[in-house]
């Protein structure tokens, strides 16, 4: 994960626009940047990872919500125009990088009842008053 410097966000505010934008909307920008970037790395081998990453961004963008509030100034309206869009492909990303964890856990169960039906396979077997000799 990239660290925050507060340089960096100075640089970023005298970037957009006359010192009128706050350091946080910058900042929420840049996540929002990072959490898109973050998702586009479907690796199963850096799953944990990336999930962590995932997770410390999204509770670093939580803590900069306290900060943005209104009155807001017409050059961070423009921006929180900008953020909105962004805002949805982050959703969007997040939402499928979820169903791509699912699907792989989905995957996984089913191949772990293949291999027990394959180990026992009279295990799912209806027993109507048949003889059937659980011992083996």
């Amino acid at each position: 994960m990239e660290t925050s410097d507060p340089n960096q966000s100075y640089e970023a505010v005298r970037e957009h626009g006359r010192n009128m934008i706050r350091p946080a909307l910058i900042r929420w920008k840049e996540i929002a940047q990072q959490l898109l970037k973050v998702t586009s790395r479907t690796e199963e081998e850096q799953r944990d990872a990336v999930i962590a990453e995932i997770n410390e961004l999204l509770d670093e963008r939580d803590a900069l919500q306290s900060e943005i509030v209104a009155p807001f100034t017409p050059e961070e309206e423009e921006l929180g125009k900008e953020l909105v869009l962004l805002e949805q492909q982050v959703s969007a990303a997040l939402a499928s990088y979820m169903k791509l964890i699912r699907s792989d856990i989905t995957a996984a169960q089913s191949k772990k009842e293949h291999v027990k039906s394959y180990v026992n396979p009279y295990n799912k077997v209806a027993r109507d008053g048949t003889f059937y000799d659980t011992k083996q």
